[in-house]
């Protein structure tokens, strides 16, 4: 890997997200579709895919892909990009400013590279392997310094598709509504994980993610300083439906809150 790939990557992101910013604004409800899952999807987030793998296949022509609109399984390559072409496509519909293209790339089953371009903003989050740090608009940024659960604000997502964990999810949310600063939901779990990259939230816990809602999020978060496993404290947090991202300094009394509950 090379500067001159990261920034070919990052282009593609940018211009695709910018193609997003101009379709959205002539995007008509009636292009609405509801997945088997009854998740929302649109022409623009195929689009968005589309545009996406020409890129990156461009810049390296061996890769493979795990995306979210035409591709769940987990290849077996060395080259991997885990792409989520619209993350918040049900804040896109309503026309909610949150709304991100999601994209890490990872080399014999290890993350180099993570990027998240909000499209309303035109906020870009990038890390990558041969530097330190993460970056906002080619800035450094940091994960926050709370120290104690009290002192946090936390981010997360509510159940949309599978309720099975419903109770446990309600429980926990009481209770950490009682024990921090407050709990957001800004509808995109990839923009959750990029606040907490950059010190905006302290923390983020969420129940049944895909790999491409959370892999360029957790890399930013680590890269910034901060910690990431699922609910058990172990790092199966890509596939294994569970993620609890965090500055590293609470992270264990954030974990014990979720695993009594």
């Amino acid at each position: 890997m090379n500067h001159k790939l990261y920034k070919s990557a990052i282009e593609t992101i940018t211009l695709t997200g910018q193609w997003i910013a101009e379709e959205r604004r002539q995007w008509d409800a009636t292009d609405l579709k509801i997945k088997a899952d009854t998740s929302l999807v649109t022409s623009i987030d195929l689009g968005s895919e589309l545009r996406l793998k020409e890129g990156f296949l461009r810049l390296i022509p061996t890769s493979e892909f795990i995306a979210e609109e035409t591709s769940n399984i987990r290849p077996n390559t060395e080259w991997v990009w885990i792409i989520d072409p619209i993350d918040g496509t049900t804040n896109f519909v309503h026309g909610l400013p949150m709304y991100c293209i999601s994209v890490a790339l990872y080399h014999n089953n290890k993350p180099v590279f993570g990027c998240i371009y909000e499209i309303s903003s035109a906020e870009c989050f990038t890390a990558n392997a041969d530097e330190e740090g993460a970056y906002l608009n080619g800035k450094r940024v940091y994960v926050s310094k709370a120290e104690k659960l009290k002192d946090t604000l936390l981010a997360t997502g509510f159940p949309t598709v599978d309720f099975t964990t419903l109770e446990r999810y309600i429980n926990i949310l009481k209770t950490l509504m009682l024990q921090t600063r407050g709990i957001r939901r800004l509808g995109s779990a990839a923009m959750d994980l990029a606040y907490v990259a950059c010190g905006r939230c302290d923390g983020f816990y969420e129940f049944g993610l895909n790999p491409w809602d959370v892999a360029a999020g957790a890399y930013l978060v680590q890269k910034a300083g901060g910690k990431i496993t699922d609910f058990s404290g172990e790092d199966d947090y890509i596939f294994g439906r569970q993620i609890i991202g965090s500055n590293g300094l609470f992270h264990q009394e954030f974990l014990e809150v979720i695993n009594n509950l």
